[in-house]
C-alpha cells in the first residue's frame, strides 16, 4: 500500500507518539534480520537521492540542500533516532540529473546522535551546488540500488527517498527500474517537488504528485509527501525523514493511493521529450 501524506505538526506528533520501531513489522524488512548472525546493526540504511536538474533554480537547490541539513539535526528527527531498536541509522547522500550523472556527496555514514547528526548535516551544506541536465530517476535509482550492497552496516530497511521536479525523460523507463529494487525488498519514497507551474521550457507535468505515487515509489508501507509551496519545502522533508526513520507508516492524515491503473502515464517524460526535440 502506498500513501499520499499530508504535511503539518498533526502529522509530526503522530510520528514522535507512535515511534515504538521495535515491536512492529518494519516496512522493507530485509529477509536475512532474521538469521542472529546478520543482526542489523542500525535502524535503516537510508539512500537519500536529490534531483539537481536544471528545472529546478539555485534557491530551490539552495532550499533543498538546507531542509535535509536541518531536518537531520533536529529535535524531532534525534527523537525519532532514539526511538527505534539501534538508536541509529546509516544514511548516503547522493545528487543526480541524466542517466550518466549521478554523485554521491555523502558516502555512508552513522548517525547515532546529535554529534554524528551535525557531521552530516555540516558535509551537506559544505559541498557547492551544482547542476545537471535531463531528468533520469530511472537513473538515481540504478545507481542507488548496488550502494546497499556496499554499506558496510545492515538495517532492518533498505529505503531510497527520492525527490525531484518531473518526471523520467532519459535513461531506462522507470516501472521496470523500480520493480526491479521492490524485488530486492527495497522501499521507494518519494517527494515531487511541485511550487512551479508547469510550462513547456522546464518539462514540469501537472499532477506529479500522481505520477511518483504509482510510477516511482513502492514497497510495503511506501509512502510520497509532495511540496506545493515553498514554503513547505523544510518542513515536507523534516516529514518524510521522520517516517523514514521511525519506520511507520502514519494512522492519521492519509489518503490511500486509488486503483493500479496509473492516473498519469508512466512515459509521459520521455513523450514530452521526443515530441519537443525529437530524440
Amino acid at each position: 500500500m502506498r500513501w499520499r501524506i499530508s504535511l503539518g505538526a498533526a502529522l509530526v506528533s503522530c510520528i514522535l507518539a507512535g515511534n515504538d520501531t521495535a515491536g512492529i513489522a518494519a516496512p522493507g524488512e530485509r529477509p536475512d534480520v532474521a538469521d542472529k548472525q546478520t543482526a542489523p546493526s542500525v535502524d535503516v540504511e537510508l539512500v537519500i537521492a536529490v534531483d539537481v536538474s536544471y528545472s529546478m533554480d539555485l534557491d530551490e537547490l539552495a532550499v533543498q540542500r538546507e531542509g535535509y541539513a536541518q531536518a537531520i539535526v533536529s529535535k524531532e528527527f534525534l527523537q525519532a533516532l532514539r526511538g527505534g531498536p539501534n538508536g541509529k541509522i546509516s544514511v548516503t547522500y547522493l545528487e543526480w540529473s541524466a542517466s550518466s550523472d549521478q554523485k554521491i556527496i555523502i558516502p555512508w555514514r552513522v548517525i547515532d546522535g546529535p554529534e554524528t547528526a551535525d557531521a552530516v548535516a555540516n558535509e551537506i551544506m559544505q559541498t557547492p551546488v551544482r547542476r545537471g541536465s535531463r531528468t533520469s530517476i530511472s537513473g538515481a535509482i540504478q545507481f542507488a540500488m548496488p550502494l546497499f550492497d556496499e554499506n558496510p552496516q545492515r538495517g532492518f530497511r533498505r529505503v531510497i527517498d527520492i525527490s525531484g521536479d518531473g518526471p523520467n525523460n532519459n535513461g531506462p523507463p522507470i516501472t521496470p527500474v523500480r520493480d526491479e529494487a521492490l524485488a530486492k525488498g527495497i522501499v521507494i519514497n518519494g517527494l515531487p517537488i511541485m511550487i512551479k507551474e508547469p510550462s513547456y521550457s522546464t518539462m514540469d507535468i501537472d499532477n506529479l504528485d500522481w505520477y511518483y505515487e504509482d510510477c516511482v515509489v513502492g514497497g510495503p508501507g511506501s509512502f510520497v509527501v509532495s511540496i506545493k509551496d515553498r514554503d513547505q519545502f523544510k518542513e515536507a522533508i523534516r516529514t518524510k525523514l521522520l517516517l523514514e526513520v521511525a519506520g511507520r507508516t502514519p494512522e492519521h492524515r492519509v489518503v490511500p493511493v486509488a486503483g493500479t491503473e496509473p492516473r498519469v502515464s508512466c512515459t509521459i517524460g520521455e513523450k514530452i521529450w521526443q515530441d519537443r526535440w525529437g530524440r
